[in-house]
């Protein structure tokens, strides 16, 4: 079973403001790791709270929040960022 990762449009903002090495071990994570997976949140963690429904996924310092759609296969990037701030 293969998983569609898909970016918001301002997961792809943040992701062209990284380096373009971590930006790119950033999408291979997702493309080749995650996307493969038979169930993605075998990888990542729910998070609690207010943002309770989305996962995060970790790379280096770096988190991928995303909300998984089982109904259509999708993994949707909503914010990528330095652990320090992609949750505020």
């Amino acid at each position: 079973m293969a998983w569609t990762i898909e970016y918001t449009d301002t997961a792809r903002k943040q992701l062209h403001r990284l380096g373009k090495s971590i930006a790119r071990r950033i999408v291979d994570f997702l493309d080749e790791r995650l996307a493969n997976r038979d169930d993605p949140r075998s990888l990542g963690k729910a998070l609690t709270g207010p943002l309770g429904k989305l996962w995060r996924y970790c790379v280096g310092d770096y988190r991928i929040v995303c909300e998984v759609r089982d109904e259509s296969l999708i993994v949707l990037g909503i914010r990528i960022g330095h652990r320090r701030q992609v949750y505020r």
